[in-house]
């Protein structure tokens, strides 16, 4: 039942380019009152039970068909650069957790990656193998153009050319480029290829006390184009209220990552959310983070009617 399902949701995504309009979830990032979004870290590779749903690869055709299939509104995904030039989907910066090969991304051609088979769910050597291969970025932009909004986390010094692929496949309304800035950083939305494409910062501190964070985003919410959102990085409980405060005062809505034991310390992530999606997903956005990147999917997807019933 779950190869016809991502088969049929596949085929749906492949054939209905003129026929649909994609998901609204950027104009939902940007309304205040949009509610909350869920970010599928490197698409929906874990099993859904409550859907009768197995476990697919991360960062694959088959993961892109469970988020549309769930309703997830992002994707997260990984862009990386091979020998010959071709940008491909892949988180490390080799193949041997996620595949049945070895090496390095930038040391394999295309044709080498598209022989390698994905192991299911997050991989490893015990994982089995399926018939899923390695997408490149035209084609993960292609499949998900009427189902979900893609966020490009890019791996390799190689965002010009990934933001002129974006605008090849006509995806810039559908699309969030992942980048970093410090302290030092000129605002992103000023300078190429930030300037032509909607993107997400991540704010680089040094600081344990993530004292700077707050600066770090008023500094890149300067001009007419902004930034779409800013995804947090790992910092203490207590660095959220003046965070999430400014963020407020600036317009821009926070993204917490809950993968693993989560990136606020003190707050717990995906594991405990499973067990209480209040303690760990409800606390936070009652704190106003409205963006989570999550493997646990299913169960945001589970909660996030609850917590908006809560609040109204």
């Amino acid at each position: 039942m779950q190869r016809l399902l991502l088969a049929a949701v596949t085929g749906l995504l492949a054939c209905s380019a003129v026929q649909a309009a994609p998901p609204d979830a950027l104009g939902r990032i940007r309304d205040p009152r949009g509610g909350l979004v869920v970010i599928a870290h490197r698409g929906c590779h874990e099993a859904a039970p409550l859907h009768g749903l197995g476990p697919t690869p991360e960062n694959s055709a088959a993961a892109l068909a469970q988020c549309v299939a769930l309703g997830a509104d992002v994707m997260e995904t990984d862009v990386r650069r091979s020998r010959d030039g071709a940008l491909v989907i892949m988180h490390d910066e080799r193949v041997d957790r996620t595949t049945d090969g070895t090496g390095r991304v930038a040391d394999l051609t295309l044709a080498e990656l598209k022989a390698l088979r994905l192991r299911q769910d997050e991989g490893g050597a015990e994982a089995p193998l399926s018939d899923q291969r390695v997408l490149t970025l035209d084609e993960i932009l292609a499949l998900a153009k009427d189902g979900i909004v893609l966020n490009l986390d890019v791996k390799d010094a190689i965002y010009g050319e990934v933001v002129d692929a974006v605008h090849r496949a006509g995806a810039t309304d559908r699309v969030i480029v992942k980048t970093s800035a410090g302290m030092a950083s000129v605002p992103l939305a000023s300078i190429p290829p930030y300037d032509r494409v909607p993107f997400a910062v991540i704010p680089i501190t040094g600081d344990p006390r993530a004292a700077d964070v707050a600066e770090i985003i008023e500094k890149q919410m300067q001009g007419p184009t902004r930034p779409i959102a800013i995804e947090l990085p790992i910092l203490p409980v207590t660095a959220l209220p003046a965070i999430t405060a400014r963020a407020r005062a600036l317009g821009v809505p926070i993204w917490i990552n809950t993968l693993f034991h989560g990136f606020v310390t003190g707050m717990g992530g995906d594991p405990e959310a499973r067990h209480d999606p209040q303690a760990v997903w409800g606390r936070l956005a009652d704190q106003g983070v409205r963006l989570f990147q999550t493997d646990a999917v299913e169960a945001l997807l589970a909660y996030r009617p609850v917590w908006e019933r809560a609040r109204r």
